[in-house]
């Protein structure tokens, strides 16, 4: 006999449908869970400013899918340094100023564990938007963009795209979005289920996104509220880079056409688990083509008295500059210059924060 459901021909076995999609989802949850554990025990995000960097990945990528053409590096000289990037519009540098502001006050409410609200959604919004909203006069009233306003007209997703629900039921839907939300937040704050926590993030985002509460900004806060999630459960937060940002869209429409969230959190486990493999390679290139070797004591096998004034006098002082440590050791400051970069390259002094701003650090030996 053959158990209910199950069809056997000779040596072939042919499982229900339903049981299939329900392997195929635990056998990619448990690769998504494999891969987290082996990012975390190589400890990458336990790097030097590797956390600032990985921010400003999420946010180059994140206006990229909305149109910015502003890079990774020029978004780091932008945010750090205040340069501006040459060919660059300024309406694309300020969408990514403004939504490194959202990002650095959504951490802030997160770490305080800030209960969801249709104000608090519209604060952000407003940060999102600060710069390149605007205001629309409609026959229904006049709103804001920049203000974080609710929009008060239709819209659609591009030209022949749906039309999204009426602005009338916005405020309704977002009020129970939000009270939707806390409930799963108060539970799994309680919680050590890293999956659950990761789909309600994507559950988050799907929503908000279908809601579509403004006339602008909506991806991006839609994003925005999936990393404020994962911040609050101390989550490593996701980046949808641009490179798949067709396989995105069409996991949303998906979604919405089969009425299912499945769709949607399959390609975001996908997604994560994409990037996060990445940088685990990255980071084993990294360290396989430049190994570090620390003595317990650098200073005694210098041969070079130079090299061995310049480490005691950033022992001593790691804020001064390339004149300051010439003239406090009697050379040029091009000589000054590659000296700290040898000391920097053989793993014994590190570079913490710009060129500019910045200053040099021993690294403690073990």
């Amino acid at each position: 006999m053959h158990r209910k459901g199950v069809r056997s021909h000779r040596n072939c076995v042919t499982l229900p449908q339903t049981f299939i999609i329900v392997c195929m989802a635990e056998n990619l949850k448990q690769r998504f869970l494999q891969t987290l554990n082996e990012y975390r025990s190589l400890g990458i995000s336990e790097q030097i400013d590797y956390q600032k960097f990985y921010l400003y990945s999420i946010i180059t990528h994140s206006t990229a899918i909305e149109g910015s053409t502003v890079t990774e590096i020029e978004n780091q000289l932008l945010f750090d340094e205040g340069i501006t990037a040459k060919g660059r519009s300024l309406q694309e540098q300020m969408m990514n100023l403004d939504l490194r502001a959202a990002y650095e006050h959504s951490m802030r409410l997160a770490h305080q564990h800030t209960d969801f609200s249709i104000e608090m959604l519209k604060d952000l919004s407003a940060i999102v938007m600060k710069n390149t909203g605007g205001q629309y006069h409609t026959a229904q009233g006049s709103f804001d963009a920049s203000k974080g306003d609710l929009r008060l007209v239709g819209v659609t997703a591009g030209v022949g795209g749906r039309s999204y629900m009426n602005y009338q039921k916005v405020p309704v839907k977002l009020a129970e979005f939000c009270q939707q939300i806390n409930e799963r937040r108060h539970t799994l704050l309680q919680s050590t289920d890293i999956i659950e926590q990761y789909l309600l993030s994507f559950d988050a985002h799907y929503l908000l996104a279908t809601i579509h509460p403004w006339v602008d900004g909506n991806g991006r806060m839609s994003r925005l509220v999936m990393n404020h999630l994962q911040y609050e459960f101390g989550l490593m937060p996701m980046k949808i880079v641009k490179e798949d940002k067709a396989e995105y869209i069409q996991a949303l429409i998906d979604s919405r056409e089969q009425e299912s969230l499945e769709p949607f959190r399959e390609f975001m486990l996908e997604e994560h688990i994409r990037n996060i493999t990445k940088e685990i390679e990255e980071y084993k290139k990294s360290q396989a083509d430049d190994p570090i070797k620390v003595t317990s004591d650098p200073i005694k096998v210098f041969d070079d008295p130079i090299k061995r004034q310049l480490y005691q006098a950033v022992a001593q002082d790691g804020t001064l500059n390339y004149a300051e440590y010439a003239a406090q050791i009697g050379v040029s400051e091009a000589t000054v210059k590659r000296r700290l970069g040898e000391l920097k390259k053989e793993g014994v002094i590190i570079r913490i924060g710009s060129n500019k701003t910045g200053f040099w650090e021993i690294v403690k030996q073990k």
